[in-house]
């Protein structure tokens, strides 16, 4: 296992989503495969960069590779990757886990619900990513961290119009893994 480098984070969300399905989110003693994503980009409304940069949306900003976590209704906690260059908000959000290890912390955080990690706020409760991660280096070998194990995807991804938002829901921004 390696960390993922930061040039294979680095460009367009739409351009950097599919090839984040299969890599490792890592975190204290768990490990999951991303299994789904989507990508947000500054130029379309349902990004949280579209109305530029504030105090709370900072991380998307730049520089790829880091951690962008956020509160969502106030209840949930979701990560994202930034990817776009310095100054252009981009990110891709991790939409869904498949647990590789450390599965009875995982229940432990989730008490003991399942599926543990099909959503972005289950996955970050799993694995314990908390706001305070927010702008964590991904792709520096730490945790939370970004690492390859050189498992091949099974079949190309499925694409399709990312859910839970109500503008650009046309974008066919969100990849899953068969």
């Amino acid at each position: 296992m390696k960390p993922v480098p930061r040039s294979d984070v680095e460009g367009a969300a739409p351009a950097v989503a599919p090839l984040l399905l299969g890599k490792l989110l890592v975190y204290g003693d768990c490990i999951g495969r991303i299994v789904e994503v989507e990508a947000y980009t500054s130029d379309e409304p349902a990004a949280h960069s579209y109305n530029g940069k504030t105090e709370r949306n900072a991380v998307m900003f730049g520089p790829p590779g880091h951690l962008y976590c956020y509160l969502s209704y106030g209840v949930h906690i979701c990560a994202n990757v930034v990817t776009g260059p310095e100054g252009d908000g981009q990110a891709v959000l991790i939409r869904a886990l498949a647990p590789v290890e450390g599965l009875e912390s995982m229940r432990r955080r989730r008490g003991d619900r399942r599926p543990l990690t099909d959503g972005p706020g289950k996955l970050c409760q799993a694995l314990g990513i908390e706001l305070l991660h927010d702008g964590a280096d991904l792709c520096g070998g730490g945790e939370p961290g970004l690492y390859d194990d050189g498992a091949p995807l099974s079949g190309e991804p499925v694409i399709g119009p990312r859910i839970g938002i109500t503008k650009a829901v046309d974008l066919p921004w969100r990849w899953r893994s068969r």
